[in-house]
């Protein structure tokens, strides 16, 4: 946050709150957001800004989480780790390494803040794999009374059910707990290919290996893939194949995307997929050439998160990304959005979206339960974020 207010990482979303509070503890929070609730801001917090949505925004109270980090403790036993909320994903792999276990899963940038991460249902990809929410097996936060409360399916499963997929709406994390594995390594393999020959194959690619992912380019009609499996082999480049490699799970995943831009992302039913991405390629051909960025395909599995994109259902994913400011990509996410929406796509929190609320609420079969919970913990709505309402 500057002079000039606060802007997310793309510069997309800009606001101007009217107090930023750094805790560096959970009392620090909880007096900060007795303090705001009795000058009667609202209160967010952000992580690592990386969201394109204003899940984040206000113009109350802004909580800058990035001193609550940190790997809390880790139990072999339950296959658990407790982590700062506002621990930056890449922070942790070396500790969970030396710890002996690894996350799940991860989305191919690893620069967002665990609690961000988990508050939109942000993922990786595999058929077979969920989102980080799912992996949400308790928590611990500061509620709009200012009281600490911990959170899991056993205490206060409520509380619980709503934090794993907040939104930022029901209080603001200070640590979250993950189911875990024991780590393992992946084989990396990078290639690219024509895009008709890759969709004429494009469910053996997806069931080949733990995960798939496609990048999509229109100039030259292109498809750059990457799959990654578990492995045993020792960690290094592989003999003779100069696209592949062999590493932690944790280094493996991240690609870096340092270039700034803005993102439209929808779930759609794993079966529509192909379909979907089909219309989205010609879209682009026929009236977006001019759009440089890629078209990205992965896949996730169905969870029983309440606000999660995949709940209920195995999901394809679909990202389109524009230029950031001063550009105006609304033109172009606008046309996606109404491809996306024929297939009953549902959007990512975390990214620029256009559908209204009971839209939403069509989309999401847990959307009542969601908001119910939601307002019994905070009644006042000193959480809620500015552009969601319960109808």
């Amino acid at each position: 946050m500057t002079e000039a207010g606060w802007q997310n990482w793309s510069g997309r979303v800009r606001t101007t709150p009217a107090r930023l509070a750094r805790p560096r503890d959970a009392a620090d929070l909880a007096e900060a957001v007795r303090a705001a609730a009795g000058d009667g801001l609202a209160v967010k917090a952000v992580g690592a800004t990386h969201s394109h949505s204003p899940v984040a925004a206000t113009d109350g109270l802004l909580v800058d989480t990035s001193a609550l980090s940190g790997l809390v403790s880790v139990d072999t036993r339950a296959m658990t780790a407790t982590v700062g909320a506002g621990s930056l994903i890449n922070s942790l792999g070396d500790d969970l390494l030396s710890a002996g276990v690894g996350l799940m899963n991860q989305g191919d940038i690893d620069v967002q803040s665990v609690a961000g991460a988990c508050a939109t249902a942000t993922h990786g990809t595999g058929r077979a794999l969920q989102n980080l929410s799912a992996a949400v097996v308790g928590a611990q936060l500061v509620t709009a009374s200012g009281q600490l409360v911990s959170c899991s399916s056993t205490e206060h499963p409520d509380l619980w059910a709503v934090a794993r997929t907040s939104l930022g709406a029901v209080g603001v994390l200070t640590e979250v707990t993950l189911a875990v594995r024991p780590a393992y390594r992946l084989h990396e393999r990078l290639w690219r290919e024509d895009t008709d020959a890759v969709l004429a194959h494009l469910d053996e690619l997806v069931a080949a290996t733990r995960h798939f992912e496609l990048f999509w380019f229109g100039d030259g009609d292109w498809c750059a893939c990457k799959s990654l499996d578990e492995t045993d082999e020792a960690p290094g480049p592989v003999e003779g194949r100069r696209h592949e490699r062999v590493d932690w799970s944790h280094r493996i995943f991240p690609s870096v995307r340092d270039e700034r831009h803005t993102e439209m992302e929808y779930a759609v039913p794993a079966e529509a997929g192909p379909e979907c991405f089909g219309e989205i390629r010609r879209l682009v051909l026929d009236h977006f050439a001019h759009v440089a960025w890629p078209v990205e395909y992965r896949t996730l599995a169905a969870d029983d998160v309440w606000m999660s994109p995949a709940q209920g259902r195995d999901t394809v994913t679909i990202s389109v990304h524009h230029d950031p400011p001063p550009a105006d990509d609304r033109r172009y996410y606008r046309a996606a959005e109404e491809i996306f929406a024929a297939y009953d796509g549902r959007p990512h929190w975390g990214k620029v979206h256009f559908r209204p609320t009971q839209e939403l609420a069509r989309l999401h079969p847990c959307w009542e339960q969601w908001w119910a919970g939601r307002d019994s913990w905070d009644p006042d709505g000193r959480f809620l974020p500015a552009d969601l309402t319960s109808s």
